[in-house]
């Protein structure tokens, strides 16, 4: 059976980029392996990343970490997206580090712990300025607790702006940090690890190391952010990722053909058209208008509406592709094909969603 659709992924870049980071921060790395490693795919990735130098996995869910732990990973893995209610006896029995952002969950953990008779490991998210996950007005309340259920392993924050070098909001983000780590310790409490960069902070400001990075999408070889903080090549890093599909047909059309829902493109030559057997149900973003495909050495830019199966590039009357015929949708650039970046702007969007987004009937093809 041949694919219709390929997602390669690239081990060695994925080994290269972790040693990189790993050698030029000089401290422990967390390799964020959340949402299936941002599409790359879980199992594969975490254990190369490890491999390759990293010390900790993370992820968001539960069941993200209960998956790597049932595949014979036993390196650390904290999950910080676990909220009041999630089953803390099984993530207790899988030796799972568990982030706190809340005092219900505090207690929660605290309560299965005792039932136990062991010490679940916590680290506390506090909030330093993004105002999204982590404690802040429960703040006092928590400095009050009982911890004697729980090991306080680590304390970490989450950057707003780090892709902005510079921001002022990134230095006043790290002087709240130390500012609560400290009230944390004066009650007695000492966390061994505390982080807060994430791959943007990894690879611009140092001063927001501590004893561990956490590093997401710079790992897979692709920049935090292309205004700010420039190209992947420009970082030093390999993207990982190179998603292909096949032209499922070929045609050649008429000046004034209407393409796609909606009749939205209408072609203003004589053409030929490729139908490429993507589409959105495949993560390929339903409003991309200006990303395309590569083939035979040329970009063929999206015309009309991506459907749900498909959709349709200008290859332009002079191209030699033929039905069956393999494309490039992104990679990393090097033979001038579209990137990540490309489609993230191309969505109104980023190159994280891009990967993530690609969906499970495109199958991960591992090259080492």
């Amino acid at each position: 059976m041949s694919n219709r659709a390929e997602f390669l992924i690239d081990l060695s870049a994925l080994s290269s980029n972790v040693s990189k980071i790993k050698k030029e921060c000089a401290v422990d790395v967390l390799a964020v392996v959340k949402a299936d490693a941002y599409g790359h795919g879980l199992i594969r990735v975490a254990s190369t990343a490890l491999k390759a130098g990293a010390s900790w996995l993370g992820v968001a869910l539960l069941e993200e970490a209960i998956t790597l732990r049932e595949n014979g990973i036993d390196a650390p893995i904290l999950a910080w997206l676990v909220s009041p209610g999630s089953d803390f006896e099984l993530a207790l029995s899988h030796n799972i580090d568990l982030g706190v952002s809340c005092i219900k969950g505090l207690r929660e953990i605290s309560e299965v712990a005792a039932k136990l008779g062991k010490k679940a490991r916590i680290h506390i998210e506090i909030d330093t300025g993004m105002t999204r996950g982590g404690f802040l007005d429960e703040w006092q309340e928590l400095l009050k607790e009982d911890f004697a259920h729980v090991d306080v392993i680590g304390i970490f924050s989450h950057f707003a702006r780090a892709d902005e070098p510079g921001e002022r909001q990134n230095v006043e983000q790290l002087q709240k940090f130390k500012q609560m780590v400290a009230e944390l310790e004066k009650i007695g409490i000492n966390p061994a690890i505390k982080h807060l960069a994430n791959s943007a902070a990894t690879l611009k400001d140092k001063d927001s190391y501590f004893k561990m990075v956490r590093v997401g999408i710079a790992m897979y070889g692709l920049t935090p952010d292309l205004t700010h903080m420039g190209t992947s090549k420009e970082l030093g890093l390999r993207p990982v990722g190179q998603l292909r599909a096949k032209l499922h047909l070929v045609k050649n059309v008429s000046k004034g053909s209407p393409v796609g829902y909606g009749a939205s493109a209408i072609t203003t030559t004589d053409t030929t058209l490729g139908v490429v057997a993507m589409g959105y149900a495949d993560g390929i973003p339903r409003v991309a208008q200006g990303a395309g495909v590569f083939v035979n050495g040329k970009k063929a830019p999206i015309i009309g509406r991506v459907s749900m199966d498909q959709f349709v590039v200008d290859l332009g009357s002079s191209n030699t592709a033929k039905s069956g015929d393999w494309v490039i949708v992104f990679g990393d650039g090097s033979h001038g094909e579209y990137t990540a970046d490309d489609w993230g702007r191309a969505s109104s969007s980023i190159n994280y969603e891009i990967v993530t987004r690609i969906g499970p009937r495109v199958p991960r093809i591992y090259e080492l």
